[in-house]
């Protein structure tokens, strides 16, 4: 216990005398008594430090320049700190917006869809899941993705995949008939077994090799890029250009946007609690996710002419996605090693039978 205490007197005993001496302390302020026939408050006032000698300073070495908790990211041969009599040192961290370059843009959007979703959007969507029974929800679900397999027929045949397009052109048809309209689903039973696929032109740009583009999130839209925004109005359009009346009408327009949006945004609503329920960050959570699913449905439909592409560079915010891979070297220590034995000394023999 009395360590502690003198190791302050050694110091001051070891310390060497200053050249100049200390100047004497300041006389203490004395402030007016705030009540009369009291006594006066003193305040003491500490004395202003005499500044050290330059001369007897030690030279700073060029390691004390560099803090002591640099970032881990940055870049050690651009470094930003510049020492006496060395060359400049910059550094700069790894740029938080690759891959992302509208990140501002696309977190006010997003910002703004959470505003609106959490006041408008969700109640409606969820006020439409309670009043409408399910089977007819059903029904319209099956409707609408009716109405959208031309388009994926269209689609399969620009990137000449003639057997799925007949598959497409063969559930349009059984729905169509068999299925009144398309209200119920009869293709995909087991009689059939023609499931819906899903196929925009924003696809079969990506089956051409046209990239991705910036990452885009528009409010009432939710994550994109440049290229599903560019191949979204060709897929609205083939109805109303191919049909015309009723897809011309805006009294038809404007319902079935409404209705299959409340749909999909209740049947969505557990899996987006789901994913913002422990997310630190919800943007950047959301948009991994719906980035490595995007990039998993083009590799699915390139599969015969690429290989499967890498790894999002979202998977790891810590990894730089230009690096080269490496694998981590194994350790010559045994995973169960017992930490009292001698490592000098050498493991014995086995005794011969």
């Amino acid at each position: 216990m009395t360590i502690p205490l003198l190791l302050p007197a050694v110091a001051l005993i070891a310390a060497p005398a200053q050249e100049q001496t200390a100047p004497p302390p300041a006389p203490p302020v004395v402030a007016p008594a705030p009540v009369a026939g009291s006594a006066p408050i003193v305040v003491p006032v500490s004395p202003i430090a005499p500044p050290s000698p330059v001369a007897d300073s030690p030279p700073a070495s060029s390691s004390a320049a560099i803090p002591e908790f640099a970032d881990p990211l940055s870049d050690p041969e651009t470094a930003s700190v510049v020492t006496a009599g060395e060359t400049p040192f910059r550094a700069t961290a790894v740029d938080p917006n690759r891959g992302d370059p509208l990140e501002g843009f696309n977190r006010t959007m997003f910002g703004l869809h959470q505003a609106l979703d959490k006041a408008i959007y969700r109640p409606l969507a969820m006020g439409y899941q309670h009043v409408v029974p399910k089977p007819v929800r059903s029904g319209l679900r099956n409707f609408f993705t009716n109405l959208t397999e031309p388009v994926v027929f269209l689609n399969y045949l620009l990137q000449f995949k003639f057997g799925k397009a007949a598959e497409t052109l063969a559930r349009f048809t059984i729905n169509s008939t068999l299925g009144v309209g398309g209200l119920f689903d009869i293709a995909k039973t087991k009689e059939f077994k023609l499931p819906h696929r899903s196929n925009s032109f924003g696809d079969t740009l990506a089956y051409y090799g046209v990239g991705p583009g910036p990452y885009l999130f528009l409010p009432l839209v939710g994550p994109t890029t440049l290229r599903d925004v560019m191949g979204g109005p060709l897929g609205g359009a083939v109805l109303p250009l191919a049909v015309g009346n009723p897809f011309t009408d805006w009294r038809y327009q404007l319902p079935s946007s409404v209705i299959t949006g409340l749909d999909l945004r209740a049947e969505s609503d557990r899996e987006l609690r789901a994913l913002f329920g422990g997310a630190v960050d919800p943007y950047a959570t959301l948009r991994s996710v719906w980035l490595q699913h995007r990039a998993g449905e083009v590799a699915n439909l390139r599969h015969h002419r690429i290989d499967l592409q890498s790894p999002s560079e979202f998977d790891d915010p810590l990894r730089d996605p230009g690096a080269p891979a490496t694998r981590p070297a194994e350790s010559p220590a045994r995973e169960l090693q017992d930490p009292l034995a001698d490592p000098a000394a050498q493991a014995p023999a086995k005794a011969s039978n």
